[in-house]
């Protein structure tokens, strides 16, 4: 059975999907699509997605957008780990709200920023001011657990190290916050192919900026 993935390696949400799906014990079939090319709005790429986003997941003719449902998704299904994804109903919740929390309070000020530039809207520096408006309720989080929901490590934690390295990418002085800081660097170390999917991935998002920004 082959499970495919519809992704771009720049992208946060694919990476994370593809760091979730390395820490579960999944093994994803990924398919590039060049959004840069409009691959996202052919027909084919429509009937599976009609928001035209990635990343897609197409496991045996079943399709799933957006990421933090694939993560739940696969963990779900496939997941031996139950620390990654718990079973237990409360402790379940609180990955799903951090999962929801990453969506809603710390990606939204990157993503109201970055995809206006994509857009050739330009730079707005004061939606790049506020980019980081939000890290101290994630700093405030960390405060007394070693990881974002809680002493072991979760999808929720996978969700928010891929948002939090745009953040990185984009200058944001993580020092600042000592707590998120911790966790950030914990991540990188234990997180199964971060340096291959996230580190990479991270590097060609920079590029990417930094060129819409020249221009």
């Amino acid at each position: 059975m082959t499970i495919d993935l519809y992704h771009i390696s720049l992208s946060s949400p694919c990476r994370a999907v593809r760091l979730a799906a390395k820490l579960i014990g999944v093994d994803l079939n990924l398919k590039v699509i060049n959004i840069f090319e409009w691959e996202h709005l052919t027909p084919e790429f429509l009937k599976m997605n009609p928001q035209h986003t990635i990343p897609v997941l197409d496991d045996n003719g079943f399709y799933l957008t957006e990421s933090r449902a694939i993560m739940t998704y696969l963990a779900s299904k496939y997941g031996t780990d139950y620390s990654l994804y718990p079973k237990d109903v409360q402790k379940k919740a609180i990955v799903d709200q951090r999962l929801f929390f990453d969506m809603e309070i710390i990606f939204q000020p990157f993503k109201d920023y970055f995809l206006p530039l994509v857009l050739k809207k330009g730079h707005d520096e004061v939606k790049f001011q506020e980019i980081p408006r939000n890290l101290p309720f994630l700093e405030k989080i960390l405060e007394n657990s070693e990881f974002v929901a809680g002493d072991s490590i979760t999808i929720a934690d996978v969700a928010l190290v891929t948002t939090v390295s745009n953040y990185e990418v984009v200058g944001v002085d993580l020092s600042k916050f000592p707590n998120i800081h911790r966790w950030y660097t914990t991540c990188q170390k234990i997180l199964p192919g971060y340096d291959e999917i996230n580190l990479k991935g991270s590097v060609e998002l920079k590029e990417l900026w930094e060129d819409l920004k020249s221009k």
